[in-house]
């Protein structure tokens, strides 16, 4: 195999994002990394690649000394990851400023036009697709990687939203536009301190959800979306994802329950509108049981059933 490929130049383009290198997404936490990275540092361990070509067993070592392995190191620690994600992030801004952020591949276009509760669940799909074989050979690393380095950028931008693009200033700026510019916190001034918010548990279990869901684990995903339903009852998003775990678990009663759900919580949800016609759920009778009158309850509730 040429030498070219693995120039310090061309090392360089690839080792901008440490996430597209070992295939997981850039919510990935420690422990996802660490699973990933022993996966692919396995596939390309010189024992396994002994039967390969000579150009196979040059690619394996060349790609796990100059890229995997310093990715590991860059993202196994706390401090390395938020400063990756500052630097994509950065990447995110300035390609937006410039109108130079363009979704190229059919995965990336499929995320960028996707409804807003679908982007994390079809991001987690489609880069668990990307980098299935991703290590299969040279020219699939160099597919695959770019792939899922376009895709990591248009899911920052779909969750960062849209850019703040800032005017250069010129000259004096006025002490009334920086006051009108800074919040002031009165518990700051006093001293007294800056109370956290509280956590939002059920945005935990959606997180491990998708995690599950990006191993293809759906059984263990469904557990943990509904425990999100549990604390979060009438979050017409989370019903949806549900019923969208349940579906690719193969299990359309139960898809067809949580989307009844979602559109009852709220009739305008996209994806579970999308989702309701694939089921073909009727809308109609949808709209007719949340029109019924509800029966009366409490302590005059219990009176009338005893006459």
């Amino acid at each position: 195999m040429p030498t070219a490929p693995f120039s310090p130049d061309w090392t360089k383009r690839y080792s901008t994002d440490p996430y597209a290198v070992l295939g997981v997404a850039v919510t990935a936490d420690e422990r996802r990394i660490l699973k990933r990275y022993r996966q692919v540092a396995k596939q390309l361990h010189p024992d396994i690649q002994a039967t390969q070509a000579e150009d196979g067993r040059e690619f394996a070592n060349q790609v796990l000394a100059r890229l995997v392995n310093p990715a590991y190191q860059r993202l196994k620690q706390d401090k390395g990851r938020a400063e990756t994600l500052a630097t994509l992030r950065f990447k995110v801004r300035r390609l937006s400023r410039e109108q130079k952020l363009s979704a190229q591949g059919d995965l990336a276009q499929q995320l960028r036009d996707s409804p807003e509760p679908e982007v994390d669940v079809f991001y987690e799909q489609a880069l668990s697709t990307l980098s299935e074989a991703q290590y299969s050979s040279f020219e699939a690393f160099t597919q695959q990687t770019a792939a899922i380095a376009e895709l990591n950028l248009i899911y920052l931008r779909r969750k960062m939203g849209d850019p703040v693009i800032r005017e250069k200033r010129t000259g004096l700026v006025s002490s009334a536009t920086v006051q009108s510019s800074v919040t002031v916190n009165d518990d700051t001034l006093s001293g007294q301190p800056v109370s956290a918010p509280p956590p939002n548990y059920a945005q935990r279990h959606i997180d491990r959800a998708k995690t599950y869901i990006a191993n293809k684990k759906y059984m263990q995903a469904i557990q943990e979306f509904r425990d999100a339903v549990r604390i979060e009852p009438n979050n017409s998003d989370y019903h949806t994802m549900l019923g969208q775990s349940y579906l690719m678990n193969k299990m359309g009663g139960m898809a067809k329950v949580h989307i009844r759900q979602a559109l009852k919580l709220n009739p305008h949800n996209t994806v579970a509108l999308k989702y309701a016609k694939h089921l073909s759920i009727e809308l109609t009778d949808l709209n007719a049981s949340s029109s019924k009158p509800k029966k009366s309850g409490g302590l005059f509730g219990r009176f009338a059933r005893k006459n």
